[in-house]
């Protein structure tokens, strides 16, 4: 009776993007320049979506069959590598139709812009709550759809998880967070090297070397580089962001079933995450603003949203667990507490990346002094940034263990630990919305710079676009928090779901952990090594893309007589081919290694091996991600900072460093940190996924 409940949560949110996007497709588009500027940019993000399909649809095909065969062969619950399809396409699909909307809502933006502040503001969120909507929407109907099918099933059949229900439906649940997973690495990495690779191209050669503005329609590289917003910020953010949501989900509902909560317990996160879009919704009326408004009141008015459903998310879970839950209501005390925690990481990270703050304010007046000094200032602020995120995700743990009785019931703690991290991420409708909106006004502000337009267009879309800094860096930081809580409780799950998985195949397994056993040491230190190894060849990656685009607009500029005059046009089109079959190739290396790994470690160490190993990457990985999330935006925001004046302004010495620092900074907050957070998440889901094989056949009992 309660899925009734979850099922028009999802209808209600598919809805309401229908509403949004008829609402949005009926805004002005502007004039034929600015039509045909948004089709460029709509054109190259499609062909490089339709060029990732085809990579990932190997690997798809390839996994599947592999899984397959396991299952066939005793392994795997038969339904697992369909629950691993399933998840993969239903990530896939909230990545597409977040780019498309995007990229059409650009040139609406600044038309709306040229009406007022308001207006533009109205369609960039509206087209940023499509992304955040979609994801919560799908991801409810995926899980309510699997759970209904699976108690069905199980209900009429044998149990392959000895007699408990409720098991035997969240450890195969448990298998769909891999198909999510795995695109959703794909789509961030691969959608990061292609965005950087064009930002970094267009920077270093057009506004260093030939001293254009930016986003300055000479430029070959500039539609590249809008493509890469969408392809790299909407739709690898949102994929990345649907499997932290469905991951952080199932894990608490596999966490009540080892509680022995019950059903009451094990739908509870579901009806939580129903509330949540609710609650989203409701926010989004509140997001609006006035014509002469500040930065601070542009903030406001988003924060605004956020607040109102976060208030109205603690209203339902306290109902909600009152009625399911009753002799438990120390869980609603952890969902407040998830709840705060994403607001304090926000907090800290807007702290470090903001120049309202004096962290970037230093930074910024450390380029008077020469490029090295900027970057050494920049790497240090990055390296202090985690401080306030771990300290906040630590408490969270311990404090949301305890509230909901884990010192008198260990599994209640676990199970405390796990709804946090659905309420933190329970208002991920709006709070996504917020991130999305930011690469449709930066959008908007290269339409209008390309499309000539007066400088009144270009300072609203400036306003609106430097607002999306703010927001993009905040959820930056809250994506990294949720995965970090998220993957603690998949660990969790992992544990119990070897349990389970050597149950069913009749093998007897040792959980017991300490850091004195050898196989424990070793897996610590892979997991640790891991996330370098990652970043390293993903900057690589970003690095070789960005050289290919580099010597493409050299040429262009040196060979099309009359381009840097105005007077021919840039062939844009070579510079998306080139960028697309880049990113294409460079992403296959560290995502295969992501799976591997995992595989790898438990056939040599055992599964107490493995969980050091994902203990490690866990810890490691989270810093690390804050640490060059952060560094990267304070270089990006203090580039800004000296552009609006400050230090010399445009064109001096300190700016042109800035600009140095930002191009080092961009593949760090943009590809390879924010890859980071699904890293340690996949490999938790590839352990699990994998389970079976590596209790049957791994070399250390």
């Amino acid at each position: 009776m309660e899925l009734i409940f979850v099922f028009a949560g999802s209808l209600l949110a598919l809805i309401f993007c229908g509403y949004l996007i008829r609402w949005i497709f009926k805004q002005p588009q502007g004039n034929e320049k600015m039509i045909e500027i948004s089709n460029y940019i709509f054109e190259g993000a499609k062909g490089y979506l339709r060029q990732q399909y085809k990579v990932v649809g190997i690997f798809f095909a390839v996994v599947f069959l592999i899984l397959l065969t396991m299952a066939l062969k005793g392994l795997l619950v038969i339904f697992v590598p369909f629950a691993f399809l399933t998840g993969g396409l239903f990530s896939g699909f909230c990545g597409f139709l977040g780019m498309c909307i995007s990229a059409k809502s650009n040139a609406r933006t600044t038309a709306g812009a040229q009406q007022s502040l308001n207006k533009g503001l109205r369609v960039a969120f509206s087209a940023g709550t499509v992304m955040g909507i979609i994801v919560v929407g799908l991801g409810l109907l995926e899980m309510a759809g699997w759970f209904v099918f699976l108690k069905w099933y199980y209900t009429n059949n044998p149990l392959p998880y000895g007699s408990d229900l409720f098991t035997a439906i969240t450890s195969t649940m448990l298998c769909f967070g891999m198909g999510a997973s795995s695109y959703a690495l794909f789509a961030r990495l691969g959608g990061g090297i292609y965005t950087k690779a064009a930002d970094v191209g267009a920077d270093l050669v057009g506004k260093v070397e030939a001293g254009i503005p930016e986003d300055d329609p000479r430029n070959p590289a500039v539609i590249a580089d809008q493509v890469g917003d969408n392809v790299g910020d909407v739709a690898g953010m949102g994929a990345d962001l649907y499997e932290s949501y469905v991951d952080s989900i199932v894990a608490t509902m596999a966490l009540a079933a080892a509680a022995g909560l019950g059903l009451k317990g094990v739908i509870t996160p579901l009806l939580m995450a129903t509330a949540g879009v609710v609650a989203s919704l409701v926010g989004y009326f509140f997001v609006r603003t006035k014509e002469d408004a500040t930065q601070s009141s542009l903030l406001k008015a988003l924060r605004k949203g956020v607040w109102t459903a976060a208030g109205l998310i603690i209203i339902f879970s306290f109902f909600i667990i009152k009625h399911y839950l009753p002799g438990h209501m120390g869980v609603f005390g952890s969902v407040v507490i998830g709840l705060l925690a994403g607001i304090f990481i926000g907090f800290f990270t807007e702290y470090f990346t903001s120049s309202g703050y004096s962290p970037t304010k230093k930074l910024s007046k450390s380029s008077e002094t020469g490029t090295a000094t900027f970057i050494i200032e920049g790497i240090a602020l990055g390296m202090l940034s985690p401080v306030g995120a771990v300290l906040t995700v630590g408490a969270a743990i311990l404090s949301s263990f305890a509230v909901s009785g884990g010192f008198q019931n260990f599994g209640m703690g676990l199970y405390g630990v796990g709804i946090s991290a659905v309420g933190m991420l329970s208002t991920l409708g709006i709070t996504l919305s917020t991130d999305a909106y930011g690469p449709v006004a930066d959008n908007a502000g290269g339409v209008a710079e390309m499309a000539e337009l007066g400088p009144e267009v270009r300072k609203k879309t400036d306003q609106l676009d430097s607002l999306g800094n703010t927001t993009a860096a905040t959820g930056k930081g809250f994506a990294i928090g949720s995965a970090a809580l998220t993957a603690l409780a998949l660990i969790v799950a992992y544990r119990d779901h070897v349990i389970n998985e050597a149950g069913r195949l009749g093998k007897a397994v040792d959980l017991s952990l300490t850091l004195l056993e050898p196989n424990v040491i070793i897996g610590l230190f892979i997991g640790a090594l891991m996330p370098f190894v990652f970043c390293s060849l993903s900057l690589k990656a970003v690095s070789r893309a960005a050289a290919s685009i580099i010597e493409e607009v050299r040429r262009q500029f040196s060979q099309i007589v009359g381009l840097l005059e105005g007077k021919a046009k840039a062939d844009y089109s070579r510079c998306v081919t080139i960028t697309t079959k880049a990113a294409q190739k460079e992403m296959i290396l560290p995502s295969l290694l992501a799976i591997i790994a995992p595989i790898a470690t438990g056939i040599l160490l055992g599964v107490r091996g493995t969980m050091g190993l994902l203990i490690g990457a866990l810890a490691s990985g989270f810093v690390l991600a804050i640490m060059m999330a952060n560094a990267g935006g304070a270089w990006d925001n203090a580039k800004k900072y000296i552009e609006e004046g400050h230090f010399g302004g445009k064109g001096s010495d300190s700016h042109k460093a800035a600009v140095t620092g930002d191009t080092i900074g961009d593949p760090c907050k943009d590809t390879a940190g924010p890859s980071l957070n699904i890293l340690i998440k996949l490999m938790s889901m590839v352990s699990i996924v994998f389970s079976g094989l590596v209790i049957s056949f791994s070399l250390f009992k």
